[in-house]
């Protein structure tokens, strides 16, 4: 199973916990985890290596050159980075027919299968909702997306690698960015619902993008007091939380009740690093990165 991360050092210590919940959820499955990146060191990858299986995990180094996307718009609020998950295709090895992309501020607490193997059909991604109906609407309208269209997290995608190689236009996204930057809020989530509402498979926010967000607002309306998500429905039925927003369990003001899934794994992250650290190696987590 192939999996994208893009991500600098500031979040490695997330993206520790992040494969740890990959691993733990999904015993019998070997990852490829393809870590897109302009700056990490051999130090961090060799940080990354000790929390990992190699026998069912194999971290692959992608290191973007910083030419890849010299034509590409950019300014202080938008860099390059911004391009890693929309031109995705176009950096990764050509033999991937698709790739689950990750933030790295998700744990995955079930099975990935049924994600992955979703039937893309003709679509490029497969994303789930984002679930705030009156910002949904503003994004719309800020985007000139149809009415019947839906905005969508990037924070978990299916791309089919596939056709994006195929049909996706590299200068179209330049020229879209040139158009609508000043108009952007989340710029590289921004583009991807502007330039392709049509090409979106549009997936459970409930089941593969679960927010405290998300908890909230269902639990609050009064049309679903009869079917709350509690925790214990979370472990059976939900695959992905993902920790968007500032509000984040490795903070000491985080609010909510998904907290207990991000700190079982960094717990399990931790001892496997406990056991396995040598005096001279730099702990991230001792430095303080999850506080």
């Amino acid at each position: 199973m192939n999996v994208l991360v893009t991500l600098n050092s500031n979040y490695l210590s997330q993206l520790v916990v992040m494969l740890t919940s990959l691993i733990k959820s999904n015993p019998r499955i070997h990852f490829f985890v393809y870590i897109a990146h302009t700056s990490l060191t051999r130090q961090d990858f060799a940080f990354i290596d000790q929390y990992v299986n190699t026998s069912i995990c194999t971290i692959v180094d992608i290191k973007i050159s910083t030419d890849m996307f010299s034509d590409a718009p950019i300014t202080r609020r938008y860099p390059k980075e911004m391009y890693y998950r929309i031109l995705a295709a176009h950096y990764l090895p050509k033999h991937l027919d698709r790739i689950l992309y990750l933030d790295p501020d998700v744990v995955v607490i079930n099975s990935l299968n049924k994600l992955y193997h979703i039937d893309l059909r003709e679509n490029f991604f497969a994303a789930a909702s984002d679930v705030y109906k009156p910002l949904e609407k503003l994004n719309k309208v800020r985007l000139k997306m149809p009415k019947s269209s839906t905005y969508v997290n990037s924070g978990v995608m299916i791309l089919n690698l596939t056709l994006l190689r195929q049909q996706q236009n590299i200068l179209e996204v330049f020229d879209y960015i040139n158009m609508y930057k000043n108009r952007f809020i989340f710029p590289d989530q921004d583009v991807i619902n502007g330039l392709y509402f049509s090409r979106t498979l549009v997936i459970s926010p409930k089941i593969f993008n679960l927010s405290e967000v998300y908890c909230f607002i269902h639990n609050l309306h009064p049309k679903n007091k009869d079917c709350k998500i509690d925790l214990d429905w979370i472990r059976r039925h939900t695959v992905i939380i993902h920790y968007c927003g500032k509000n984040k369990p490795w903070k000491e003001n985080y609010k909510g009740i998904l907290g207990v899934f991000y700190k079982n794994f960094e717990h399990l992250a931790q001892d496997k690093y406990a056991i396995n650290k040598e005096p001279s190696e730099i702990s991230y987590f001792e430095r303080g990165q999850l506080q």
